[in-house]
């Protein structure tokens, strides 16, 4: 991250109070600071510290690549995206504030989520969901019947 200086040892304050460098201040016990997470004899070292943000850089990049392959496909692509953005959240403040973006939507979400009205919406639309399916299951058997593959008949 970028502070203004090439200076070590200074600290920048985050707008929430927290200290970037990782240690935190009274108002910011349940948030980390943002910044870089990279050990401080990295981090007191300018081009070993641009050559670990590139490599986490690389290493989250191949991470969301592979999630992002596995979206069409059957595995737990999403997961693995924001697994990759986890990775480039230990040194990016941008891939921070996403990840924190994205967990309060998440929060959000889940408590909406969890508020019986939805509750009862969601069961009720689901059950709906379910007869029309089972409804035309029903109708495709009854016109076509269930033929094995096996058993086709040219």
């Amino acid at each position: 991250m970028n502070t203004g200086s090439n200076e070590p040892g200074e600290v920048v304050v985050a707008s929430d109070g927290s200290e970037v460098d990782g240690t935190e201040t009274d108002g910011a016990r349940e948030q980390r600071g943002l910044g870089s997470r990279a050990p401080e004899f990295i981090k007191a070292r300018r081009m070993l510290h641009l050559s670990w943000q590139v490599g986490v850089f690389a290493v989250g990049l191949a991470v969301v690549a592979v999630g992002i392959v596995l979206l069409p496909l059957p595995g737990p692509g999403w997961v693995i995206i924001f697994g990759g953005m986890a990775i480039w959240a230990t040194e990016f403040v941008w891939a921070q504030l996403v990840l924190r973006w994205t967990k309060r939507k998440v929060t959000e979400a889940a408590q909406k989520a969890l508020d019986p009205k939805v509750r009862r919406r969601n069961i009720t639309l689901t059950a709906i969901g379910l007869v029309i399916v089972a409804g035309l299951a029903g109708i495709y058997l009854s016109k076509f019947g269930i033929v094995m593959p096996w058993k086709i008949e040219e």
